[in-house]
């Protein structure tokens, strides 16, 4: 999920309204729009909304619009292809066949997982917009597009979280349990493979930190991460902290928000401290007690995500999943 440097920075209706609300509350709050999402109960959450919201926020110029249009076009072409007296199930294979097989429902061109930047390391391949235009996506775009247009369908879906991976989660009342969608490869994957493949222990499974199905406003925060992303980027620790606070607010177990929260400890530190005061027994007396106090709960936040079993992926880890990138492009000819 782009995190892999972070421990390295340092030792309907209701959104209509929301909407007509929005302008005079933005102007003096940037992030009144996003407030507003997580302010909502679970069951008026609209994935899409919170979406353009945060990809809006990243770059002002997302035609939201032509979003929607893209949105409507393919909501249809997945009604196209569920046979009559579908289950949920059934809407979800076709979901998946509409977005992932080759056929006139996709004019031959189906959803694929962007092996040229495996890492997610260009912004803008985050974005919904992009993931639309180009139709090659990753572990952002995919499960959150495929949780949009199930929600549009009527599913009960979510998302859900794994070691630098986010995964959407349907409900099959069939089976009465909660089925994982692997959207990066367009269908279905157990909890132990997700264990296996991206090192999940067992202290993470207890505390439920991985592979839990979010509660709607909790996925709200998931959804922000690339805002968090991209406020770290710029180097801005205040507005960092504060989607991180949203993030963990929502959902107090959220250690990707834990741990942006540490960076953005981290990047006041640098801004308020390290830049004007480059020995740090020149810091004014009246600042010594913010100065330690960041300094304190940059490692406090890294280590609470870590009690909780996160883990800071390997060099070894990110050579492996590079390795395998090589081998599926060798496979497809590329």
């Amino acid at each position: 999920m782009g995190n892999s440097n972070c421990h390295r920075w340092f030792a309907r209706l209701a959104a209509l309204l929301l909407a007509s609300a929005m302008p005079a509350a933005a102007a003096s709050d940037p992030l009144a729009s996003l407030k507003a999402q997580f302010a909502l109960p679970d069951e008026q959450v609209n994935f899409v909304e919170a979406k353009l919201v945060v990809d809006q926020l990243i770059d002002p110029s997302t035609d939201t619009a032509a979003i929607r249009r893209d949105l409507d076009r393919w909501e249809r072409a997945v009604r196209s292809n569920v046979p009559a007296g579908s289950n949920g199930r059934q809407v979800l294979d076709a979901l998946l066949k509409t977005l992932y097989e080759p056929g006139s429902w996709n004019d031959g061109k189906p959803f694929r997982y962007d092996l040229d930047d495996p890492l997610g390391k260009q912004p803008a391949n985050k974005r919904l917009a992009t993931y639309l235009a180009t139709r090659k996506g990753n572990c952002v775009s995919m499960p959150i597009l495929a949780a949009i247009l199930g929600q549009r369908l009527g599913l009960t879906i979510t998302l859900s979280t794994a070691p630098e991976h986010i995964l959407a989660k349907f409900a099959d009342d069939s089976l009465h349990m909660w089925i994982n969608v692997e959207a990066t490869g367009g269908g279905y994957k157990r909890d132990d493979s997700y264990i296996r493949d991206t090192g999940i222990s067992q202290t993470a499974l207890e505390n439920e930190i991985y592979l839990r199905p979010l509660r709607p406003h909790e996925a709200v925060g998931v959804i922000a991460n690339t805002l968090m992303e991209h406020y770290a980027r710029e180097g801005n620790g205040a507005a960092l902290m504060e989607v991180a606070d949203l993030a963990l607010i929502a959902n107090p177990k959220d250690t990707v928000a834990m741990i942006w929260k540490a960076n953005a400890s981290y990047l006041l530190i640098q801004s308020r401290y390290q830049r004007k005061y480059p020995n740090a027994a020149d810091i004014p007396k009246e600042l010594v007690s913010d100065f330690q106090r960041l300094s304190v709960e940059n490692l406090a936040w890294f280590e609470r995500a870590e009690a909780l079993g996160w883990a800071q992926k390997t060099p070894e880890q990110d050579a492996a999943y590079l390795q395998s990138i090589q081998n599926e492009k060798a496979r497809r000819g590329q």
